[in-house]
């Protein structure tokens, strides 16, 4: 198998859902969109997740995932750190706080017991976030930082459409269509974070706040908060 083959192997296996973080337990306020009424239907759902992907993703989380990804190829655990804390700071409810420390979490012990890369560098970490222990595995398996960046956004935004399937709920056949269309974003917004200057990063998005702090309370539900 060529260079290029592994590290598209590696790739899939960092993106699949069944790599054991847990992704699949949180909806980040989409279930609570459903419960407003909101969400409704295919279209809503579609609508729902793109801004989403757009006002946060694409904002801030995939630029930071890119500058953690510079950081730990080029040996900076500081750098890492600092990215790791601002990233952090930036969950704007105990819930999104939760589901990135949970998840970094469970990462940075998957890496430990895989032995990939020097994982004393995340250990030295009190709280790893989901970005810094997905940018640190990509590093190390020495995945190109856009083909990286790609697997992480069709990561969440698999999970977003899994979660609306289940609690719209949508056919498997919308599910497919929602990923088709809204993966062909996915491009522009590797190449917006690769881009982007420090000083134009942004995170808001006020509904996907009030929406998950409404799913820490919520009565009846499938996910987790």
């Amino acid at each position: 198998m060529s260079a290029d083959g592994a590290a598209l192997v590696r790739l899939l296996q960092l993106a699949s859902p069944a790599l054991p973080v847990g992704a699949f337990s949180y909806s980040q306020g989409l279930e609570a969109a459903v419960e407003a009424g909101l969400v409704h239907d295919a279209a809503s759902a579609g609508r729902w997740i793109g801004e989403v992907m757009a006002l946060s993703l694409a904002g801030l989380e995939a630029p930071v995932a890119a500058r953690l990804l510079a950081a730990w190829a080029a040996g900076d655990a500081a750098g890492a750190a600092r990215w790791n804390d601002e990233f952090l700071a930036s969950r704007e409810t105990a819930e999104l706080r939760a589901e990135t420390v949970q998840m970094g979490y469970s990462l940075r012990r998957l890496a430990r017991e895989l032995a990939i890369g020097e994982a004393e560098a995340l250990a030295a970490m009190d709280e790893v976030t989901w970005p810094t222990a997905f940018a640190f595995v990509a590093a190390a398996w020495g995945l190109r930082p856009a083909d990286a960046l790609a697997a992480y956004l069709w990561s969440w935004l698999e999970n977003q459409v899994m979660a609306a399937v289940k609690a719209v709920p949508l056919g498997q056949t919308d599910g497919q269509r929602l990923l088709a269309s809204l993966g062909g974003r996915i491009p522009e917004a590797v190449a917006h974070a690769l881009a982007v200057p420090d000083e134009d990063l942004a995170n808001f998005a006020p509904g996907l706040a009030l929406l998950s702090a409404r799913h820490e309370t919520q009565y009846s539900r499938l996910f987790r908060s």
